[in-house]
């Protein structure tokens, strides 16, 4: 499906590709995985993440594999139209971490040519759809969902839990902060009336 040599050399639209998922579910390990095939066909790469990511490192995409490859952080999605200059592949990691201008950034990139790699979190640690993310899934041509496995049930898991008390958007960690889950253990451990607000006419759920 993702094809690195162009058959066409003259200039044509790029496309967008989206890989999300929960917390330690690959998305980044697949990121990293396109991005190296891209530069193995000599294309001209140029990978992107939030300067708020310093987890591994401050100048590195890293997968919880430990995979890596160079990239450099950006205070917001209009840096990366700054910086993307001369080059066939951009790459984008942690963007649920980005301002909601991110699709528009990719658009244009897209739209000049560009195929944009994008990859990030789909729900945040409630179960609610993460910052751009959404918008992001909306406009790609190809969207990859990637899927951890839950800890408490053995299923795909589809959602990032966290287990500390913080209460913040974002929160940067790892097994220490977050667990993957499935649907059901996501409800039991959340109580179903805080993931979709109970109707008091509704009947109960035994």
């Amino acid at each position: 499906m993702f094809l690195e040599n162009k058959v066409n050399k003259h200039k044509s639209a790029g496309w967008i590709e989206v890989i999300c998922g929960s917390m330690f579910s690959g998305k980044t390990e697949e990121l990293i995985r396109r991005l190296n095939r891209a530069k193995i066909a000599k294309q001209k790469v140029e990978i992107f993440k939030p300067l708020v990511d310093t987890r591994y490192s401050e100048d590195e995409v890293v997968s919880h594999n430990a995979n890596s490859i160079p990239s450099t952080p950006v205070p917001s999605s209009n840096n990366i139209l700054l910086l993307a200059n001369d080059v066939e592949v951009v790459g984008i990691d942690e963007a649920q971490f980005f301002d909601d201008n991110l699709p528009d950034v990719c658009n244009q990139l897209a739209n000049s040519g560009i195929r944009v790699v994008v990859a990030g979190l789909d729900m945040d640690f409630k179960g609610r759809p993460f910052g751009p993310m959404p918008h992001l899934l909306a406009i790609a041509e190809y969207v990859t969902k990637v899927h951890a496995i839950c800890m408490r049930t053995g299923k795909l898991a589809n959602y990032s839990h966290r287990v500390s008390e913080s209460d913040k958007l974002v929160e940067l960690g790892e097994t220490d902060i977050y667990e993957p889950l499935s649907r059901d253990a996501f409800i039991e451990v959340n109580k179903l009336d805080t993931i979709i607000p109970k109707d008091p006419d509704a009947p109960a759920i035994s």
